[in-house]
């Protein structure tokens, strides 16, 4: 430690412009990929690092000639929709979103089949096809055709007939499935502990094409989502006009969270300015902690640049916790320079620099320590983004550390401060106050943390992982009023698919001849091969008409589409007649060949014997919970239905997230208690002590649980990003903890009395946690402003959690140290 100290002094501390020089030209090459940082928001960044769902819905989607990849324009005219004018306005704003480059097609009540003629039956129903478009059908005529077929009510067109939709497709191109299938191949061939390096470039390679596609189809879709609002604008004088989709809810979430960085990052920054000033009213005490803030982002976001390593919806608040413990390690660090220059004030400033570094670097190294072990807790999840969100906190922990150790006392060098009144006067601090509760209240901090904790063990009990996407956002932005439009008109908005696999083959009867036995191939599976395999018996189509009918019946479930709905439709052709077993055998050769991948093979697929019931799910709904809806129609279809486990499987972005919230749930919150056992066990090596690190864990406890407590009696349910409040919460209640801990020890050696020993604390390292704490609630609290949900809820527990972490740290940590007197006895 001498010769580490001796090397600090004298090649650090001595020669300040020269290692300023060097940082500064690390800076430099930081700022080289600053234009590569990026935010994903993709499928991939929400789904479990290897679960299949994103690969099934890949394959699902491609299989039944589907896919999420489109707009939906929800069109309400100020006048009459079904009139000449009514139609020709709508026609207008059709056209230009087809004429965006990146629009494959639009489908709208305008080139949609009506299927409704006079003449029209299953044997004209090639010839007698009309669409708005095409043929001169009277508007009238043509709002009873689409009401009264079932496939477009709630669907492009709502039951009243006044609310339209166009949906605007954004087709994938083909070359993005080839990087894809390229990557798959690439990863596969590196699984092995002895893959050539000739494997490892090859991925490295086939990753850095698909990067680059993506991020080009990305920023082509913002330019599109763009084009297409302002084509919108063009046409509000006379309609009322919303967006959503996919690709905008995607799109809009990137953008939410690229302004709460941008903006509310300056605006963070400028309250902590403005805090950091009323409290120390030193120019240099503002400047210092403000540029070794900034340059731990800069550092972090520019390793993030280089490496080519994205920020998702969950690890974007890493920058505003790099803020929180650079500026908590810089406030320790000024408040016990203060305290040097109060107790010697004519001592020189390097000689106070040095003693300061000495006395801090102990307990912030325990405090980086303990609070990198909290963190490191979000990679046992089996979530790709919030084990990133994990790392990336342990290495900006790691910059952090450095930057205020190395480039603080730096600065203090080139500025050393001088000594103000407010450091020489002996004013009783507002912390000492919580000392005398303490001491003379004592029996009442012990039971209220008592029933406090037991009121944090109720609300987590109430927690839930479930939530809407519609609640991510503030009820005056275009993406919430657009979900309330397609969920109360149009049939939903989060789509969710049910497939159904066929039964495997039955043994045969010993007929060669199916017509010759007792079994009707149309109506029963019969052993012969031809028959087996086809989905259109009696039989087989009976069953799928149940699961569509029990689908269409759950509250939260909007529109639901499935060959039951094509069915239906070819039964009103037939003269309102339901298919009989030898119509439906035909209905494949029956169905015109431009209306196949309108009717059949979104919903079967032959080649796998699969159907598919394709949902759109009502966000709006209160009774909405993701995981119980799904459990809820699997105990159905397997139990009421007749279906085995393996026939049924759920796919879609609805059970993409549904997985993901899931395994937060299972890997924060069950796992909460190992993580307080891996940060006692660190206790207990630091303070060396099993009395000292149960004592030190009380209010870590009760910080954390206090926040998901409150969470759970709101009523807010865990979401991507408040789920990681439960972690932050732990790492910032043991920063407190460990710095009080460590003074303790400190100052009670001089005089082994207690409590003299806990005012002398209060009045010197609770000065600086207050500061900590007041700084960091004030420059949080702008994130309120934000039109993004989620974080407005980080500003929120951020901010409480200070708030519980410094009450237990000043009255419940002292007052266990009294009683249980864990240094020893007293002089």
């Amino acid at each position: 430690m001498t010769m580490l100290r001796t090397l600090y002094r004298h090649l650090l501390l001595a020669h300040p412009v020269i290692a300023l020089l060097a940082f500064t030209l690390l800076l430099v090459f930081a700022s080289l990929r600053l234009d590569h940082f990026r935010l994903d928001a993709s499928a991939e960044s929400l789904v479990l690092e290897n679960d299949r769902s994103l690969e099934q819905y890949r394959s699902i989607n491609q299989r039944f000639t589907t896919s999420d990849d489109f707009l939906i324009v929800t069109y309400t005219p100020d006048h009459e929709l079904f009139s000449d004018e009514g139609l020709a306005a709508l026609r207008s704003l059709r056209d230009e979103l087809e004429r965006v480059e990146a629009v494959g097609s639009t489908n709208s009540i305008l080139n949609v089949p009506l299927l409704h003629s006079p003449n029209l039956s299953l044997d004209t129903v090639n010839d007698e096809i009309l669409t708005i478009d095409a043929d001169a059908v009277p508007p009238q005529q043509a709002r009873q055709a689409l009401l009264a077929n079932p496939l477009y009510p709630n669907l492009l067109l709502s039951e009243d007939g006044r609310t339209t939709a166009i949906q605007v497709n954004l087709p994938t191109p083909a070359a993005y499935f080839e990087l894809l299938a390229e990557r798959k191949a690439a990863r596969a061939a590196v699984t092995g502990p002895e893959a050539p390096d000739s494997a490892h470039r090859a991925l490295a390679e086939a990753e850095a094409r698909f990067l680059a596609l993506t991020e080009s189809l990305d920023a082509r879709r913002d330019a599109t989502i763009a084009e297409v609002r302002t084509i919108l604008e063009g046409h509000q004088d006379h309609a009322n006009i919303h967006l959503g989709g996919v690709p905008m809810i995607v799109a809009d979430m990137i953008r939410f969270i690229q302004n709460d960085l941008s903006t509310f990052g300056i605006g963070v920054l400028l309250f902590l300015l403005v805090t950091l000033a009323i409290i120390f009213r030193q120019w240099r005490w503002v400047l210092v902690p403000l540029l070794c803030c900034s340059f731990t982002v800069w550092l972090m976001i520019g390793y993030l640049g280089w490496a080519e390593w994205p920020v998702t919806v969950i690890s974007s608040n890493f920058v505003s916790l790099l803020l929180i413990m650079t500026l908590s390690l810089t406030i320790h660090l000024i408040v016990r320079y203060r305290e040097f220059q109060h107790d010697d004030p004519g001592a020189e400033p390097a000689q106070t620099l040095e003693r300061t570094v000495a006395a801090m670097v102990k307990p912030c190294f325990y405090m980086a320590v303990t609070t990198i072990v909290a963190f490191g807790s979000l990679t046992f999840s089996g979530i790709r983004p919030v084990i990133d969100f994990g790392w990336m906190m342990t290495i900006g922990l790691t910059v952090a550390f450095l930057i205020t150790f190395l480039i603080f006392p730096l600065l203090l060098r080139l500025l050393p401060p001088p000594i103000d009144s407010r450091v020489t006067s002996d004013r009783r601090p507002l912390t000492d106050l919580f000392a005398s509760a303490t001491e003379h209240h004592g029996t009442l901090v012990l039971f209220a943390s008592l029933v406090l904790a037991v009121l944090c063990a109720m609300g987590v009990s109430r927690l839930t992982v479930e939530n809407s996407f519609i609640d991510y956002f503030k009820s005056d932005t275009e993406i919430h009023q657009g979900m309330i439009v397609i969920d109360d008109r149009l049939g939903g908005t989060t789509p969710l698919d049910v497939i159904i696999t066929d039964d495997p083959a039955p043994e045969s009867n010993g007929f060669d001849d199916p017509f010759a036995s007792d079994c009707d191939p149309f109506v029963d599976d019969c052993g012969d091969e031809e028959y087996r395999d086809t989905w259109y018996t009696y039989q087989k189509m009976e069953r799928l008409a149940q699961v569509h009918d029990y689908l269409d019946s759950l509250p939260e479930t909007g529109k639901v589409l499935s060959i039951a709905t094509t069915l239906d439709l070819l039964a009103q052709i037939n003269e309102g007649q339901a298919l009989d077993a030898l119509q439906l055998a035909f209905v494949p050769a029956a169905v015109p060949d431009d209306l196949t991948n309108i009717l059949l093979t979104p919903y079967i697929s032959e080649e796998h014997d699969q159907a598919r019931f394709s949902i759109r799910l009502l966000e709006t709904s209160p009774n909405l919970r993701r995981q119980q809806l799904l459990e809820r129609i699997h105990a159905h279809l397997t139990g009421e239905l007749g279906f085995e486990d393996e026939q049924v499987l759920f796919t879609g972005m609805t059970v993409m997230y549904n997985n993901m919230l899931q395994s937060l749930f299972d890997s924060q919150i069950k796992t909460l208690g190992a993580v307080f056992l891996a940060i006692m066990a660190m206790f207990m090596v630091l303070f060396r002590s099993v009395k000292l690190a149960l004592i030190g864990i009380a209010p870590n406890l009760l910080a954390a649980g206090s926040v998901l407590g409150l969470m759970g009696w709101l009523g807010i349910p865990l979401d991507m990003m408040t789920i990681t409040v439960a972690a932050i919460t732990v790492g910032i209640a043991v920063d407190d903890t460990i710095h009080y801990i460590h003074r303790f020890k400190v100052e009670f050696a001089q005089d082994r009395h207690y409590l003299a020993t806990m005012h002398r604390c209060h009045r010197s390292i609770g000065r600086a946690m207050s500061y900590t704490s007041i700084t960091i609630i004030a420059g949080f609290s702008i994130l309120v402003l934000s039109n993004f949900i989620p974080t407005i809820y980080f500003g929120l527990f951020t901010g409480f959690a200070m708030l519980m972490a410094l009450l237990g740290a000043l009255t419940l940590l002292p007052k266990l140290i009294l009683v249980f007197k864990p240094f020893g006895a007293e002089a």
